[in-house]
């Protein structure tokens, strides 16, 4: 795993355009399993937690990051294979469960582990309600989550925009919330909602961002549907208007 080799070599590029300041570096456990639950405003919030952390932290990746044909995807495949990311089939059920299992060990060899609890990018900079999947494995495994807030990203980065500009950038790491492992058929759904809300409370309270009680993905369907009315509207009116002046 090339991980750190990136890190010596290309980090310090990153830190001079993102110009990253970490809060809280002692609330990471130096050993030992754990999971950095953070906010995600941009891409580049998966450059930012490793460039602030002391340790190797291991991420999910969309499936179709490894999926890719030729020598751009398989150029795609060996880079985040190599900086610790490992695929995940994002439409859930079964197909989600490999990666979570592939968490858990990640978790249980004595590694961190860093999730976004949204489960996407937040659409207009506020912070939405956490999926469970943190919550889960904590409670599985009886390691502590470390709540992250990300602050200054989206600014370097907005929604479309390929290459991140130059600015500062922060990441906040919260006191860790320690879990008592739990028997998986003793994990109930509210003690999962109970624990992820507490997550997402932790972050709230660091990164001052507007809370939204829904989820990230359900709102940004509903953006879509809604600019799409708005296309259609628009590409009718201008119809319209070609077919009066013919």
């Amino acid at each position: 795993m090339l991980y750190w080799f990136f890190m010596r070599t290309l980090g310090p590029v990153a830190r001079h355009r993102f110009k990253p300041v970490a809060e809280g570096l002692q609330n990471i456990p130096r050993t030992g399993g754990g999971i950095i639950a953070a906010n995600h405003l941009a891409v580049i919030d998966d450059a930012l937690l490793p460039l602030t952390c002391p340790r190797m932290i291991h991420f999910m990746g969309k499936a179709e990051y490894f999926e890719g044909k030729g020598i751009k995807g398989k150029f795609k495949k060996w880079w985040f294979t190599s900086v610790g990311v490992f695929p995940v089939d994002r439409s859930g059920g079964s197909k989600s469960l490999g990666a979570l299992e592939h968490a858990r060990e990640i978790i249980e060899e004595g590694h961190l582990f860093g999730i976004h609890i949204e489960g996407t990018r937040s659409p207009d900079d506020r912070l939405y309600k956490g999926h469970t999947g943190a919550a889960r494995l904590a409670l599985e495994t009886g390691c502590p989550i470390i709540p992250a807030a990300i602050i200054g990203s989206r600014e370097l980065q907005k929604p479309g925009q390929v290459i991140p500009g130059k600015g500062h950038s922060k990441v906040i790491y919260g006191e860790p919330i320690e879990v008592e492992k739990t028997p998986s058929d003793e994990v109930t759904h509210e003690r999962l909602r109970e624990l992820t809300d507490e997550i997402t409370r932790r972050i709230q309270a660091m990164s001052g961002q507007e809370y939204v009680p829904e989820y990230a993905q359900v709102v940004k369907q509903q953006m879509k549907e809604e600019q799409d009315v708005l296309d259609s509207a628009g590409a009718e009116a201008a119809a319209d208007l070609e077919r009066e002046h013919e």
